[in-house]
């Protein structure tokens, strides 16, 4: 697609933008409960629209050249990712379920499955190549240390007897190899005499032979400068970087010359736009700089003297808290400055002494409430209201500087990709005009200072800062006690290394986790049975809760905070490689405090308060990172088991605890759990630390046919009609996806794949290997389906089946009554 393609994608997609954004003020109208489908409709509708703007935003993101639409397009794609967590919230909140059955909207929209899935912004992986690579060398550096100490081992003991045989052996078999090679050639040599006698062999003169060696390196040459001209002649129209620019950018190009190229042109454009913001800021310094002071305090000194003049005393300069001197440059006059200074002490005396009273009134109001709560209850409708969103205003500033600054320019066919000189100055500007009014404030305190000790000959009169609010109905928490005060950064990542804690992670793409999606979600909502999550619902939460919130921090900082998340199903259901993959996603730091890997690490109470603090520590300042706990069943054990008494998995609980609740927005660190056995952890102190809990239950038959024939089609073999995959993926119901791939790597080895010629590959080879393997029982899963009932969640959802299913019965009886 050419540039003024894209350019065309992205006004169309401003036009979606501002339809979703006339959309977004219906839905805080509040809903009563009956009306919850019509809501979670709604919602999802919107969603859906949102992660299809989503993609189109990456996909023009990727693709802009022109900095400052570069820029204006980043905080679009992140106001607009945010609103996708906002609203997958808010499908918690109303569903009461981390699974959403959004097939009928999908056919309302006309839309296929594979605009459910989440699009992760490139961004996030290539905007941070340099962090990338500095970090991967440190830790490949300190690994590459820990390797002769680790890995020595006694070198293997051999009898003189079987060394000698061993050599006799390899000689013998070298001996054998080099005859055999002789032999070959003097069977061809020979051959090929025989040839020549039968066929009778031209040969070549002397001048002959010359001509055809001149021909073919001639041939050569004019081929090489002909490659050499049309590199030029690309170079000359812009189309292939030149050798200046390879060597300066340390871009290599390779068969995809046309990505390299654009990466190239946005680090070029990238470049000029910062020395433009340098230069537009030195030069509007220097010539509009001392006009913008000198007129800043003018102002202020006729609003000393018109203040004085009214009131018969000198103003108090507002501190810098308030705004400073931008208070006085909105455009009042000294009466209604007057007023304000007026009201806010009146204000703050009755603030005084309303809050006596409220203290009393508040006991008092709160058992009338009880009372009539009680009175109420069973009568009053639960009324549903979407919380409002905190990225619809960023998005809708977003989408008003498009209308204002790029809607209306005509760039033509190819579009500009310089800066904008004008835009640029104006957003400069307003940057000098701020750091002014600060220097310009520091002056004019000090000049109101010497004007009353002149004029009213008293002492500058002391500004009462602002009462600070108590930290609890702020609703802040104490921060945490530095342990690790007196030591580097660079001292406690080493030292994590070492330890162990801090590992490398696998290189695993989460489009990697292959599962289809529920396609009967409705249906089964119908007749009032539960869907369980398929292996593609389990991605999308993954990507939600874990990638698009570590991925950027403007994101976490606004989006619904949430610290932890808990992956629950069988074991070879791939919840380490989900770990893995938000790790690859994100390039995050990838911490293991699993019970298994801290055993004989630290010892006593101290110890253990240390290493959490350490890795907490370590993972917010080299954000994002992802701090994996293996087995978490086991930091909550009900009854410890003896063999693992001596380990005492549950030293950290109280650790652990205490360092999640003290992530704040802003801290892109996520903890994220892996059990098979949540049974045996205590419900209370597990769901207190992960605040989602993601359930991953058996492969349904729609995952199972993509996983087999992916799988299968991984080992380079192509499915045909003699491989029945539909029957595969019947009866390997209950077997997971650990389960298949080994059964696939088992009999698709070497030799089996040179027969496939001669002996197609057929369904009945897998099923010995099948049976061999343990499949998932369903009483075990359905052991976990209980369990998970009784998480929060879980609770709310069973409670408000039985309130539909109560409400239905209800209507059926009144409706019996009016037919008789």
């Amino acid at each position: 697609m050419s540039e003024g393609a894209y350019q065309r994608l992205w006004d169309s997609s401003h036009v979606t933008l501002q339809e979703l954004l006339d959309r977004e003020q219906p839905l805080l109208e509040p809903v009563p409960d009956r009306e919850r489908q019509s809501l979670q409709y709604r919602i999802s509708s919107l969603y859906l629209h949102y992660l299809g703007l989503l993609r189109r935003f990456d996909t023009v993101y990727d693709q802009m050249v022109q900095p400052q639409k570069r820029r204006l397009l980043r905080r679009l794609l992140d106001g607009v990712a945010g609103r996708v967590l906002e609203l997958k919230d808010e499908l918690v909140r109303t569903d009461l379920c981390e699974t959403h059955c959004m097939d009928r909207v999908l056919q309302d929209l006309k839309l296929t499955p594979a605009d459910l899935e989440v699009p992760i912004p490139k961004y996030f992986l290539l905007e941070q190549n340099s962090a990338i690579k500095e970090r991967g060398l440190i830790l490949a550096e300190i690994l590459s240390r820990m390797r002769p100490a680790s890995v020595e081992e006694a070198p293997p003991v051999m009898h003189r007897t079987d060394a000698i045989i061993l050599a006799q052996r390899a000689e013998r078999a070298r001996q054998g190899r080099l005859r055999a090679t002789f032999m070959r050639e003097i069977r061809k040599e020979e051959e090929r005499d025989r040839k020549s006698r039968e066929e009778g062999r031209h040969k070549f003169t002397q001048d002959q032979s010359a001509v055809i060696i001149q021909k073919v390196w001639k041939g050569y040459l004019q081929r090489k400068r002909t490659q050499l001209d049309r590199r030029r002649e690309m170079e000359f129209i812009g189309m292939l970087p030149s050798a200046n620019q390879v060597e300066h950018f340390g871009i290599i190009t390779q068969a995809s010359f046309g990505e390299d190229i654009r990466r190239l042109r946005q680090r070029e454009k990238e470049e000029e736009f910062q020395q433009a913001l340098v230069k537009a800021h030195e030069t509007l310094t220097e010539t509009e700089g001392p006009d913008m002071k000198e007129k800043m305090k003018e102002q202020i000194r006729q609003w000393f003297i018109e203040c004085h003049a009214l009131t018969g005393r000198f103003p108090d300069y507002p501190d810098e808290a308030s705004g400073g001197s931008y208070l006085i440059f909105a455009d009042k006059t000294p009466e209604q400055v007057r007023m304000e200074l007026e009201v806010q002490d009146k204000e703050n005396k009755k603030k005084e002494q309303d809050k006596n009273k409220e203290n009393e009134t508040e006991k008092k109001e709160k058992k009338k409430k009880g009372k009539e709560e009680r009175a109420k209850k069973g009568e009053a409708e639960t009324v549903l209201k979407v919380s409002p969103s905190r990225f619809v205003p960023v998005i809708n500033a977003g989408h008003e500087e498009y209308i204002s600054l790029w809607k209306n320019r005509n760039d033509g066919l190819y579009p500009s990709q310089s800066f904008d000189s004008e835009s640029l100055r104006e957003e400069k500007r307003k940057e000098v005009e701020l750091e002014i009014r600060i220097q310009v404030d520091e002056l004019m305190r000090q000049e109101l200072k010497n004007l009353r000790l002149a004029v009213d000959k008293e002492e500058e009169r002391p500004v009462k800062p602002p009462r600070k609010k108590s930290k609890k109905k702020l609703g802040k928490k104490k921060k945490e006690k530095d342990l690790t005060s007196d030591r580097s950064l660079d001292s406690l990542y080493e030292e994590l290394v070492i330890m162990g804690l801090i590992k490398k992670n696998e290189k695993v793409a989460l489009k990697d986790y292959i599962g289809d999606c529920l396609y009967l979600g409705a249906t089964l909502n119908l007749a009032r049975k539960l869907p369980m999550p398929s292996l593609f619902d389990v991605r999308q939460n993954v990507a939600l809760y874990g990638v698009l919130r570590l991925g950027s921090p403007d994101i976490h900082s606004m989006a619904p905070l949430i610290r932890s998340i808990l992956l629950v199903g069988p074991s070879g259901m791939g919840k380490k490689m989900l770990v893995n993959a938000v790790c690859t996603e994100t390039s995050a730091n990838l911490f293991d405090l699993s019970p298994n890997n801290l055993q004989g690490k630290c010892s006593g109470k101290n110890g253990v308060q240390m290493i959490v603090h350490m890795v907490f520590k370590v993972a917010r300042l080299l954000q994002p990172s992802v701090i994996w706990i293996g087995n978490a069943e086991k930091n909550f054990y009900k009854k410890v088991p003896k063999e693992e008494r001596k380990m005492d998995p549950k030293r950290i609980k109280k650790d652990l605890t205490r360092a999640v609740r003290l992530l704040a927005p802003g801290d892109r660190v996520m903890l994220i759990g892996t059990t098979s056995r949540p049974q045996l952890a205590e419900m209370k102190g597990l769901c207190r630390v992960y605040e989602r809990v993601l359930f991953i239950p058996r492969p349904d038959y729609a995952s199972r046919f993509v996983l087999w024939k992916h799988m299968i089609e991984a080992q380079g073999v192509q499915v045909t009609q003699s491989l029945d995959v539909s029957a595969l993926a019947k009866v390997s119901d209950g077997y997971t996806p650990a389960n298949i791939l080994q059964a696939t790597q088992l009999v698709l080895n070497e030799r089996r794949l040179l027969q496939l010629s001669k002996r197609p590959l057929v369904a009945s080879e897998f099923l010995g290997y099948l049976a061999k393997m343990d499949p998932v029982y369903k009483e075990e899963e359905e052991s976990m389906k209980e369990w998970y009932f009784k998480t929060p969640l879980g609770r709310k959802n069973v409670k408000l089946g039985k309130e539909q299913m109560e409400a239905e019965e209800a209507k059926l009886a009144r409706e019996k009554k009016k037919k008789k």
